[in-house]
């Protein structure tokens, strides 16, 4: 192989778009020399992508791979990631604030029984879901932490956000609902997996409001 037909002379030379699936994983890898182990390693990483998935692939997955070091399997993993939230999720919406993760929840807020609903977000605060965890009585909703945090982890999400409706109209923050945050945001702690906020919202004469009870 010439210098030319290097993967990274082919990028300044012809551009990324030259270059095949395995040649790209190769430039990531380090295949800067004549040493054919990193087309090796490349080659290997595209099977494990290609039969994992890029979205369900973790860094576990990388450091499989015979040759892929704990510090080359983070640099791997990041070019991924980077492409999974710039490419594969831009129409995922941002969840930056209070009031972008109150529009995902406005729906429960005319509920005649109390819903208990957690958004998973990734890394960059993009939604990865929305699951409605329990619905309960009238006045109430028991909510555990292993119901909170499994869908959390099914979606290897990086943070949560929790809310839940008032049936009642009304935007008082009970002691239970204190207390179910405490609860949520020390099992998350635990879990690795962070408590953005915890919004309960409530519709009165037609009206929408949301208060945080972080």
């Amino acid at each position: 192989m010439t210098k030319q037909d290097l993967p990274k002379e082919k990028i300044l030379k012809k551009g990324a778009a030259s270059l095949s699936d395995v040649e790209l994983l190769q430039a990531i890898v380090g295949g800067g020399g004549q040493d054919n182990s990193f087309k090796q390693i490349a080659n290997k990483l595209n099977a494990v992508i290609q039969k994992v998935g890029i979205e369900r692939l973790t860094i576990d997955d990388v450091m499989a791979v015979k040759g892929v070091g704990k510090a080359k399997a983070a640099t791997i993993f990041a070019a991924l990631e980077l492409y999974r939230r710039k490419l594969t999720k831009q129409t995922a919406p941002l969840i930056d604030s209070a009031e972008s993760a109150a529009e995902q929840v406005r729906d429960i807020a005319n509920k005649k029984q109390e819903h208990f609903v957690v958004l998973t977000l990734d890394g960059g605060r993009r939604l990865i879901n929305k699951r409605t965890v329990t619905i309960g009585t009238l006045t109430s909703s028991l909510v555990h932490p292993r119901e909170v945090f499994a869908p959390a982890i099914e979606d290897r999400a990086a943070s949560i956000i929790i809310s839940h409706n008032h049936p009642s109209g009304m935007l008082d923050i009970s002691e239970q609902d204190r207390e179910v945050t405490k609860r949520i945001r020390q099992a998350g702690d635990l879990l690795g997996i962070r408590l953005d906020d915890h919004l309960v919202v409530a519709e009165s004469h037609g009206s929408y409001e949301y208060v945080s009870a972080f």
